[in-house]
C-alpha cells in the first residue's frame, strides 16, 4: 500500500513538473511572437519614415530647381538688355557669350521730376517760389524775382548771422529796459522777455523765430555787433555772400522801412543755405519751446511757433508733412510765409509774400503753402 502510494505521489510530481515545462515553453513562445509583433512594427514605421524623407528631400529639391531655373532665366534677361557698343562677331555655339573679365557698364539714375499741376494763378500771394531741395529744381516761379517787402521773414537772417557769430549759445544775453520799451512803442512782436532779464542766446534764438519777437532778435543783434546797425551791415554782408542781389536790410526785425526789401527768389536762396545749420534747422521746425528759467520767468517764458499754431495737422493731403515756416506780416507787405515740407522723401522749400489779408482774416499765406505742396505728385 505505501509502495502504490508513493508510486501515484512521484506520478504526481512528475505531471505537475511536465505541467510546469509546458507552461514555460508556452509563456516563452507568447513573448517571442510578442517580440516579433513588436519588430515587425518598428521595421514598418522606420521603413514609413523612410519614404517619408525621400518625399520630402525629392519636394524641396523640386523647389531649388525651379527657383534656380527661374533665377536663370531671369538673368538672361538682363544681359540681353544691354546694347553692345561694337557689332558683335559670330563665335561657336560651345563659346560663352559673355566674358567673365568684361566690366559692367554703369547706368545714371534719372533725377525724378515732381508731378504737378501747381500754376501762379493757384495762389493768393502775388510772389511765390518753390526749389526742391535736393538739386534746386525750381517747382513755381511766381513774380520770383520782384521786390517786396519781408516783414518778419526778415529774422531767417537775423537768427542765421547770430548762429555764425556767437561761438556758446548757452551765453546769457542781459536785454535793456529801454529796448523793450521802444519796441513796444513800435507795436513789435514781442517774446515776451523783460527789461533787466538775461536768457541764453538760444532762448532768444527760439524767440526770434518762434513768436517772432522782436525783443530776442534785436537783443541778439546787440551781443553780436554793439547796435542794431552794426549787426545789419553783417546782414547785409551775408545776403551778398549769397548771392542775394535783390536784397537790401535796415532793421534785424522786419519792421517796415521802404529801403528793407527782398524777393521770394532770395528769401528761397537763404533759407535753402540757414537749413544746413542744424542748429538753425532745429529751430525752424521746431514748434513750442520754454526758454530757461530765471528771477524774472521760473518757470521759463513759454512760446509757440506763429505758423503750427495756426495749423490744425500738419499732414499733406498727398502724404506729406509741413515741417517747419517763418511768417511775416505788416501793412504793407502783406502776409508773407518762408516755409519747409517732405513728399515722397524730398524736401521742398516755398516762399510766398504779399498776400491779401492780415491776423485777423483767412491766413492766406498758409493756406497758400497747402495749396502748392498738396499740388506735388
Amino acid at each position: 500500500m505505501n509502495e502504490i502510494d508513493s508510486s501515484k505521489l512521484e506520478d504526481n510530481e512528475n505531471k505537475e513538473i511536465e505541467d510546469k515545462k509546458e507552461q514555460e515553453k508556452s509563456r516563452k513562445e507568447k513573448q517571442k511572437k510578442r517580440q516579433k509583433r513588436i519588430l515587425i512594427s518598428s521595421l514598418i514605421l522606420v521603413a514609413l519614415l523612410c519614404v517619408l524623407c525621400v518625399l520630402l528631400v525629392f519636394t524641396v529639391r523640386s523647389i531649388v530647381g525651379s527657383s534656380a531655373s527661374g533665377g536663370s532665366a531671369s538673368g538672361q534677361v538682363e544681359k540681353t538688355t544691354v546694347t553692345p557698343t561694337t557689332a558683335p562677331t559670330a563665335v561657336p555655339t560651345d563659346t560663352p557669350t559673355v566674358t567673365p573679365t568684361a566690366t559692367p557698364i554703369p547706368t545714371a539714375t534719372p533725377t525724378p521730376t515732381p508731378v504737378t499741376a501747381l500754376t501762379g494763378d493757384m495762389l493768393v500771394s502775388d510772389y511765390a517760389y518753390m526749389i526742391r531741395v535736393s538739386d534746386q529744381s525750381v517747382i513755381l516761379d511766381k513774380n520770383a524775382d520782384a521786390r517786396a517787402y519781408p516783414a518778419s521773414v526778415t529774422k531767417i537772417m537775423t537768427a542765421l548771422v547770430a548762429i555764425e557769430h556767437i561761438p556758446d549759445l548757452n551765453t546769457q544775453i542781459t536785454l535793456s529796459q529801454e529796448m523793450i520799451d521802444r519796441l513796444y512803442l513800435l507795436e513789435a512782436s514781442m517774446a515776451g522777455f523783460s527789461g533787466g532779464e538775461a536768457p541764453t542766446a538760444m532762448d532768444l534764438l527760439y524767440g526770434t523765430m518762434l513768436p517772432s519777437g522782436a525783443d530776442a532778435c534785436d537783443g541778439l543783434a546787440v551781443a553780436v555787433a554793439g547796435s542794431e546797425e552794426a549787426f545789419v551791415e553783417l546782414m547785409n554782408q551775408k545776403a551778398a555772400e549769397l548771392g542775394m542781389t535783390n536784397t537790401h536790410f535796415v532793421t534785424c526785425s522786419g519792421l517796415h522801412d521802404e529801403n528793407h526789401y527782398t524777393t521770394s527768389k532770395d528769401m528761397a536762396v537763404l533759407l535753402l543755405y540757414a537749413l544746413k545749420n542744424d542748429t538753425f534747422r532745429t529751430v525752424f521746425t521746431a514748434k513750442t519751446y520754454t526758454s530757461t528759467p530765471n528771477t524774472y520767468h521760473p518757470e521759463g517764458v513759454y512760446m509757440e511757433s506763429t505758423l503750427f499754431s495756426k495749423v490744425e495737422s500738419t499732414t499733406l493731403t498727398n502724404g506729406g508733412e509741413l515741417l517747419g515756416g517763418k511768417t511775416g506780416y505788416t501793412d504793407e507787405a502783406g502776409l508773407c510765409l518762408a516755409s519747409l515740407a517732405t513728399v515722397h522723401d524730398e524736401e521742398y522749400i516755398l516762399v510766398t509774400m504779399h498776400a491779401q489779408g492780415n491776423h485777423y482774416t483767412e491766413q492766406f499765406h498758409i493756406q497758400d503753402a497747402f495749396t502748392a505742396y498738396n499740388a506735388l505728385k
